[in-house]
Formats: C-alpha cells, sequence, structure tokens
C-alpha cells in the first residue's frame, strides 16, 4: 500500500478514534464565550486565528464548527464535543480561558440568530463587514475555486434572484432544510447586512455585538484586535502576525459591473448607516 494512502487510513482511524474521545467527554467540555457569525470572506479566518494566539483562548477542534447553521440537529452534546475540556479552561485561577469559534453563515441563516439566543444567550458576537462590492466577488471566486460555479461573474449575479427563490422560505418552512443556493450562491444579498444586523439585534443586547470593518482590520490589525480583547475582556498583549487566509488570485472587477453594484448596494448601505450611525465608507 503506498505511502500516501497508509498517512491518510491513520489520520482517518485517529480521527475516528478522537470523536469517540470527545463524545464520551461531551458533558465536561465547555461551550463557546464568542462566535464569529460573519460575514463570509470578510476575513473571518485572519482574526479567528488572530484571537487564538491569544494565551488565554483555547481553540475549538476547527474554526467552522457550524452548529447553529447546518448541524443543529446533531445536538448539544455534539457542539460540547467540539470544544476543550473543562478543567483546561479553569486551570488559571486569575484569568479564565475562553473559547470560541467562527461560522461566517451564522449571520445570513435564517435560523441561526434564534438557536444562538436559545443556547447560548451569554455569548459574544463577532460580526465582520467588509465593503460588499468586493465581498460579493471573492465569495464568487471562492465557489468558482471550489467548482460550486460555473458561471461568469455578471451572469450569476444576473441568476442570483432566480436561484434563491423561495429558497429561504423552504428553510423557514423546514428547519432542516440545507439550501445550498442559499448558501453558495448570494453573492449580492449577503452583503445586505442591515437585514441580518437587525435581525441580531432583536435578539440579544447592543454590549454583546461587535461589529467590525475588514478594511479597517487588515489595515491596522494590532488596533483592531485591542478592540476585540477589551470586547472580549482580555488582557492586551503584544500582537502576533495577521496572516490572510483563503486569499485567491484573479483579475479584478470589471468597472462597469463594479459601479452597477455600487448602486444596487448604495440604498442598502445607506439603511446600515442610519441603523448603526456609522459610515463604512463604501459608496
Amino acid at each position: 500500500m503506498p505511502a500516501a494512502q497508509l498517512r491518510r487510513l491513520a489520520r482517518d482511524q485517529f480521527r475516528r478514534v478522537d470523536d469517540v474521545y470527545r463524545s464520551c467527554t461531551a458533558a465536561m467540555r465547555v461551550l463557546p464565550d464568542f462566535l464569529i457569525i460573519g460575514e463570509a470572506k470578510c476575513g473571518t479566518t485572519a482574526l479567528y486565528d488572530h484571537i487564538n494566539a491569544h494565551e488565554f483562548v483555547l481553540q475549538a477542534m476547527e474554526k467552522e464548527v457550524h452548529f447553529f447553521d447546518l448541524h443543529y440537529f446533531r445536538g448539544l452534546d455534539w457542539y460540547r464535543s467540539q470544544f476543550p475540556l473543562l478543567w483546561r479552561a479553569r486551570r488559571n485561577a486569575a484569568q479564565r480561558f475562553l473559547t470560541g469559534e467562527a461560522s461566517p453563515y451564522y449571520m445570513f441563516h435564517p435560523h441561526a440568530p434564534e438557536r444562538i439566543k436559545a443556547t447560548l444567550p451569554g455569548v459574544k458576537l463577532i460580526a465582520m463587514l467588509r465593503n460588499p462590492v468586493e465581498r460579493a466577488y471573492s465569495h464568487y471566486q471562492h465557489e468558482v475555486r471550489r467548482q460550486h460555479e460555473t458561471l461568469s461573474f455578471e451572469a450569476a449575479i444576473d441568476a442570483e434572484p432566480g436561484r434563491l427563490q423561495g429558497e429561504r422560505e423552504r428553510m423557514i418552512e423546514n428547519p432542516r432544510y440545507n439550501s445550498r443556493e442559499h448558501r453558495w450562491h448570494a453573492y449580492a444579498t449577503r452583503g445586505i447586512y442591515v437585514d441580518s444586523l437587525q435581525k441580531i439585534m432583536r435578539l440579544f443586547d447592543r454590549e454583546q455585538v461587535l461589529i467590525l470593518r475588514s478594511e479597517d482590520y487588515f489595515a491596522a490589525p494590532d488596533a483592531t484586535l485591542n478592540r476585540v480583547l477589551d470586547f472580549l475582556d482580555l488582557p492586551r498583549r503584544q500582537p502576533s502576525p495577521v496572516v490572510r487566509r483563503n486569499e485567491g488570485s484573479y483579475a479584478a472587477i470589471d468597472s462597469r459591473l463594479r459601479r452597477r453594484l455600487l448602486d444596487f448596494f448604495a440604498p442598502h448601505n445607506a439603511r446600515l448607516h442610519d441603523f448603526l450611525g456609522v459610515d463604512f465608507g463604501w459608496n
């Protein structure tokens, strides 16, 4: 048997044993203190890694657990199994260790906010928002790389209303229904941030939600990280380098299509400004 196949079999076996161990010890594990809820292609992976570099933060088994959107019906014990053991989080009397995860579909998923509220009413939520035109194009390129998209970007934008027609309603009617169209192909719709944030703000106290501008994070990561650490009640530390992940290399968006999308997002960005009292400068 080739060495590569042996290594793959060994990894799979280790994962199965680890899954059993985590399942058996679920009751002895903590639930997350913070969630990065979105949005996709806004730098959530870089921020999550940056937070996890802190000495008082313990990582989840994976960055994107996707419990409140895709795996909710696997149950709370399954969710607990993704996080550190209780003794690890409490091993320092002076400073409790925190843990969290980052599933960027939570913000847009129709059921996730209510599920989070019911399960983790005191959790702290972090939302990262990026210029929605750039976010849409990056999201599109991501799906092309994953072979989930074959249309051109403009054709995909034109096709989006038809692709999404009735999908949200099906998800609301049947909570077990996972819509690939809703998750993969909502390039423009996921950039209407105000609709998602209004729902979240109805459920959670304002002090529980930190909203970050992705452009600010990548321009001044240390300052933004300090905001996050203050929000999480963690002591500030010497910052670690930011590693941008999941980046692709592709041609710039067509200027005519950019203008079209800027015009599309302008009224939604204005509503976001009115709702938060923040000018994100995207117009």
